[in-house]
C-alpha cells in the first residue's frame, strides 16, 4: 500500500492550492444548525447522556467515597442504569469502569454537587443545571457540552500522547529531565491536536456537502507536507508518525460527538516487537483499503465546539449568513468589506424567502455609487439577481438607461435569454468595460492568471491605439488602474504598450 496514494486524495476532496493557502491565513465561515438542534445532538451523545442520567439517579442524594466516586456497592447499579450491563447477573468490570467515567464527567460538569453531611457522610446531590439541561435549554446544554468537550480534549492529550516510559518517570518524580520531557511531549501533542482540529474545521468549511470525510492520511499530510511540495520518503515517515499520534486522540474526541471517526485498522500494524507499523506498502489503494488507514469527519457539534475555541483564542471565525441579516445595502457593504467571507453563500441566505421583484429593486439601488467598492457591489448584485431568477426582470428593465447599471442590466437580460435587449451606446459600453474589469480586480485578490485570461478577451477589435484612445477618457474612478493592469499583464506586447500609454494619459488627466 502506498501512503503517497492517500496524500493524492487532496484532489478528491476539492482542496486545491488556493483553498489551502487561504485556509492558512483566514478561518473560513461555516454553516451551523440552530442552537436548539445542536443541543439535541449534544444530548444524544452517549457519554453526555450517561452523565445526565447519573445526575438524575443521584436524587435526592447518593453516597460517595472521600474522592467523590461512587461507592463500590452502587457501581453495578449505575452500569445497569446506563444499559452497559444486563439487568440480571454479573456486571462486567469494563461496564463499571464506563459508569465511573460517566459519573466523573457529571461531577466535572457540576451536574452533581459533592458535600458532607453533619454525620460526616460523603454524598452527592443533583446540581442546579441538571433540570434545564434535561429540558433541553440550548444555552445550558451547549455550555455543559462545550465544557465536557474541553475536558475530553485535555484528557486525550494527557492519556494518549505520552510514551509508557515517560509516564513511569513522571510517576517516580525523581528525574527532572524526564519530567521536562513529559511536559514537552504533552505540549507537542496538544499543539498537534489543535492544528489537526483547525485544519479539519477549515477543510469541512470548503468541502462540498457529502464530502466532509477526510482520510487520516490526508489530514496528516496537510499538517506535515509544505505547501506545493510532494511528500518525500522522509515526509511519508513523518505522515505515518502523525497518523499514529492522532489516532487515539481523535478516538477520544469522537466519544463526545466532536467527530465521526474510523480508527486505523489494527491489522495494519505488525505486532512483532520492535517493528514499525506497516502503513506503507506497494499495492495501490482502493477506497476500502484507504479507509483502513482511518477516516475522520467533523460533526456539526464539532464545528460548533472548535469555533468556540477559535473565538476564545482571538480568531475571527464567522458564520455563514452573519452578513445577510440586514437590507441590501448592508449585505453588499458587508461582503465587500470582509476579507473572511464566502460571498455566494451570503447572497443565498439573503435572497432566500424574499419576493424577487422587491429584492431586485433593493439590490440595484444599493449597487449605485462611485466609491472604492462600487464596482464590486455591482458585480455582487448581478450574482444575487441570478439567484432571484426571472422574477427580477421587471426591476432590471427599469434601470436600462441608468449610466451605472444599464450595461450590467443589458448583459443580465441577455444571459436570461431576452431577445429585445437594446444595444448600449458607446459611452455606456466603455464605462461598463472599465467597471466590470475593476470589479474583477477588486475581487480576484491579485490572481494573475485569472486577470490575464480576462484581459485577453477584451474587445480591442484590431485597433489598440483607437480603442485605448477611447477607454482612457472614460469617467470612472478605476480607469487608470484597469489600463495599468492591462499594460502589465496582456501577452501582446504592442497592445500592452498602448494600454500603458493610455494609463499615463488617464493619470495625467486626473
Amino acid at each position: 500500500m502506498e501512503l503517497q496514494d492517500l496524500y493524492g486524495a487532496f484532489a478528491a476532496h476539492g482542496l486545491d492550492d488556493e483553498d489551502l493557502d487561504d485556509a492558512a491565513v483566514l478561518v473560513p465561515p461555516v454553516k451551523l444548525p440552530a442552537e436548539s438542534e445542536l443541543a439535541e445532538q449534544a444530548k444524544a451523545v452517549a457519554m453526555f447522556g450517561y452523565a445526565l442520567a447519573l445526575a438524575r439517579w443521584a436524587a435526592p442524594h447518593r453516597a460517595v467515597d472521600e474522592f467523590g466516586d461512587l461507592v463500590e456497592e452502587d457501581r453495578p447499579a449505575a452500569a445497569r442504569l446506563l444499559g452497559l450491563a444486563p439487568a440480571e447477573g454479573e456486571v462486567p468490570e469494563e461496564a463499571e469502569v464506563e459508569a465511573l467515567r460517566a459519573w466523573s464527567l457529571a461531577c466535572d460538569l457540576d451536574l452533581v454537587e459533592l458535600g458532607t453531611t453533619a454525620a460526616g457522610e460523603h454524598v452527592a446531590v443533583p446540581g442546579p443545571d441538571l433540570e434545564p439541561a434535561e429540558q433541553g435549554d440550548p444555552d445550558t446544554v451547549l455550555e455543559l457540552w462545550l465544557t465536557a468537550a474541553g475536558i475530553v480534549r485535555e484528557l486525550a492529550v494527557e492519556a494518549d500522547s505520552l510514551p509508557e516510559e515517560e509516564t513511569e518517570t513522571e510517576a517516580e518524580g525523581e528525574d527532572e529531565d524526564g519530567l521536562n520531557e513529559v511536559e514537552e511531549a504533552r505540549d507537542a501533542a496538544a499543539e498537534l491536536l489543535d492544528e489537526a482540529l483547525q485544519v479539519l474545521y477549515e477543510t469541512t468549511a470548503f468541502a462540498e456537502p457529502g464530502n466532509e470525510t477526510v482520510p487520516l492520511g490526508v489530514l496528516a499530510a496537510l499538517l506535515v507536507v509544505p505547501e506545493g511540495e510532494e511528500p518525500s520518503e522522509e515526509l511519508l515517515g513523518d505522515i505515518t508518525d502523525v497518523m499514529v499520534a492522532l489516532d487515539p486522540m481523535l478516538g477520544d474526541l469522537a466519544e463526545l460527538g466532536l467527530l465521526d471517526y474510523r480508527p486505523i485498522d489494527p491489522e495494519l500494524f505488525d505486532e512483532e516487537e520492535g517493528e514499525e507499523p506497516a502503513l506503507v506498502g506497494e499495492a495501490p489503494l482502493d477506497e476500502e483499503e484507504s479507509a483502513r488507514f482511518g477516516l475522520v469527519r467533523l460533526t456539526p457539534l464539532g464545528q460548533y465546539g472548535i469555533r468556540q475555541w477559535l473565538l476564545e483564542d482571538g480568531y475571527d471565525a464567522p458564520l455563514v449568513g452573519e452578513l445577510a441579516q440586514g437590507d441590501a445595502a448592508e449585505l453588499l457593504r458587508g461582503v465587500c468589506e470582509s476579507a473572511n467571507v464566502l460571498p455566494e453563500e451570503e447572497l443565498k441566505v439573503w435572497v432566500a424567502g424574499r419576493e424577487p421583484l422587491a429584492a431586485a429593486r433593493e439590490l440595484l439601488a444599493a449597487a449605485r455609487g462611485a466609491d472604492g467598492y462600487a464596482p464590486l457591489r455591482r458585480m455582487l448584485s448581478v450574482s444575487a439577481l441570478d439567484l432571484l431568477g426571472p422574477g427580477a426582470e421587471p426591476a432590471v428593465r427599469e434601470v436600462l438607461d441608468d449610466p451605472e447599471l444599464g450595461g450590467a442590466a443589458r448583459a443580465w437580460l441577455a444571459a436570461q435569454g431576452a431577445s429585445d435587449v437594446p444595444v448600449p451606446d458607446r459611452a455606456m459600453a466603455l464605462w461598463t468595460v472599465v467597471d466590470t474589469f475593476a470589479a474583477q480586480l477588486l475581487d480576484s485578490g491579485g490572481d494573475t492568471e485569472l486577470l490575464r485570461e480576462l484581459i485577453t478577451d477584451l474587445p480591442v477589435n484590431g485597433d489598440p491605439a483607437a480603442w485605448f484612445g477611447e477607454l482612457w477618457r472614460v469617467d470612472h474612478p478605476y480607469t487608470a488602474d484597469v489600463l495599468e493592469a492591462i499594460g502589465e499583464l496582456h501577452p501582446d506586447r504592442a497592445l500592452a504598450k498602448e494600454a500603458r500609454k493610455a494609463a499615463f494619459k488617464a493619470r495625467s488627466r486626473n
